[in-house]
């Protein structure tokens, strides 16, 4: 599957943005209505694998890419990008109570920019390595800057150094997510990629929400429809996020995450009862978020990429 053109791909990865805003006040709903924020990410994950399972019952190029993992040839720690996803989905519940939303958001989008530029740097990626620029630092610092500007009014909590941490890594684990579940894909294809992903990302909320006695009591199940739909947003989200890296690298991509991200925020407070309408600082930060990504990508398809310097087989694989 050849790459998308670069604004139809980024294009794409803003409407992985607003399923992201969406997933995240589904989860957190979930969460509060069943008395423990943790079962929101396993319910997620769990109607991720739902369809998935579907799809690999309708879609023969998933089972196709599945079965050729064994002549992949990828190093093992490339099938781990779901670890990064089940990173972030755990880490909200237990820092946003504490930090808040804004400073948390701040945090991860912190990460997210040092890891997208460091992991286009490393060519974790499928596309190789990408140069460490001017643009693409800058267009990293804007990204961050525009956040800030969006969490203007926002309630701080107690601000804790470990969990501004915590949440720079939960970042960092976003864009190693992008990386590697790019580099399978790009081998087997996004649908293989993207099953690979919920596979090893639910195999870790899971694990995590039994050590953290989840289970241990029952929980009360809302009957509301709308609150188990965030899996369908999150498979979403990862085959925009395949999309993306594919055609603009990591850091680009995440920049116009968060660009939907914010855009997505503004239609939740417009739509949802009692929301706050439009929020001028969030629609400033969304505008300047999407500049980050021109920024990023300035004289990018004049710049001469490392990966240039080694030899690529048809698939895709690094060779050297």
């Amino acid at each position: 599957m050849r790459p998308l053109p670069l604004p139809a791909a980024l294009a794409v990865v803003v409407l992985g943005g607003v399923a992201s805003a969406a997933q995240g006040v589904v989860n957190a709903e979930l969460g509060e209505r069943t008395g423990d924020p943790v079962l929101g990410a396993v319910v997620n994950n769990l109607g991720g694998c739902l369809l998935v399972l579907v799809g690999l019952a309708v879609v023969p190029s998933m089972r196709t890419g599945l079965a050729g993992l064994r002549r992949a040839g990828l190093p093992w720690w490339a099938y781990l990008g779901g670890l990064g996803g089940a990173v972030i989905v755990l880490t909200a519940p237990v820092v946003v109570p504490a930090l808040g939303v804004a400073v948390f958001t701040i945090a991860q989008v912190a990460g997210g920019s040092l890891g997208g530029l460091a992991v286009d740097r490393a060519g974790l990626a499928a596309g190789g390595r990408l140069p460490l620029t001017v643009p693409r630092v800058a267009g990293a610092a804007l990204g961050v800057g525009a956040v800030a500007l969006a969490q203007l009014g926002r309630p701080v909590g107690d601000l804790a150094v470990g969990l501004v941490l915590f949440s720079v890594v939960g970042g960092l684990a976003v864009a190693l997510q992008s990386a590697l579940n790019g580099r399978v894909a790009a081998v087997v294809g996004p649908a293989a990629g993207l099953a690979v992903n919920f596979l090893v990302s639910t195999t870790v909320i899971g694990a995590v929400a039994v050590l953290a006695g989840a289970f241990a009591e029952h929980p009360r199940w809302p009957t509301q429809w709308w609150l188990y739909v965030g899996g369908l947003f999150g498979v979403g989200i990862v085959l925009a996020l395949l999309v993306g890296v594919r055609a603009a690298g990591v850091l680009r991509t995440g920049l116009a995450l968060v660009a939907g991200q914010l855009g997505g925020a503004l239609l939740l407070d417009l739509a949802l009862p009692g929301g706050p309408g439009v929020r001028l600082p969030v629609l400033a930060g969304a505008v300047l978020t999407l500049v980050a990504v021109l920024v990023a990508g300035v004289r990018r398809r004049g710049a001469v990429r490392v990966a240039a310097e080694r030899e690529r087989e048809p698939d895709g694989r690094l060779v050297g």
